[in-house]
């Protein structure tokens, strides 16, 4: 019953793990002037349970705005707004978000971001995947970020966590 028990808390810690996305805005050039926003957006998939991380220096700071504040540049009716250098967004829920530098002109220049957040993605049953020959190792498919955004791989580890469990308490039985 304790081997039960384990294997659950088990499965449940790695699979929301698994799926969660730290997305640095701006890549490299973070939250900051000179970086299209646009295009490095248009590269990523956001979905619920995932994260935006804005780092920046002490002349900028980040506003969460309405779609109309977002499309006039307009400051100061903040959803939500964050300060300090480095802030965590979590993606709480699907739909598009909007954010904007509201230090004087920067919005303007162009710091400012629009995402649309996906609903969180649902397990589907793993598919078979051709076995690789020796000597060519297969490689897993990478989102630009850096997390692996192929949900089957994450299918086959819950599945191949299921079966050992359930292996397991089959021969303490």
């Amino acid at each position: 019953m304790a081997l039960a028990a384990v294997c659950l808390i088990v499965s449940l810690l790695v699979v929301p793990a698994a799926h969660a996305v730290d997305h640095i805005v701006g890549g490299s050039g973070g939250w900051n002037q000179g970086v299209n926003y646009a295009n490095w957006a248009s590269s990523e998939k956001f979905a619920v349970g995932d994260n935006l991380i804005f780092n920046y220096g002490s002349s900028h700071s980040v506003d969460e705005v309405s779609q109309s504040d977002y499309n006039s540049c307009t400051a100061g009716n903040a959803l939500n707004a964050y300060t300090g250098g480095q802030n965590t967004v979590a993606l709480k829920k699907s739909g598009p978000m909007y954010f904007l530098c509201p230090s004087f002109g920067h919005c303007g220049g162009g710091m400012k971001l629009s995402i649309t957040v996906a609903a969180a993605s649902t397990p589907t049953t793993p598919t078979a995947t051709p076995p690789t020959t020796p000597g060519s190792p297969s490689t897993p498919k990478d989102s630009p970020s850096g997390a692996i955004s192929d949900s089957g791989y994450i299918n086959k580890l819950v599945l191949g966590l299921s079966i050992v469990c359930a292996g397991l308490m089959g021969f303490m039985s």
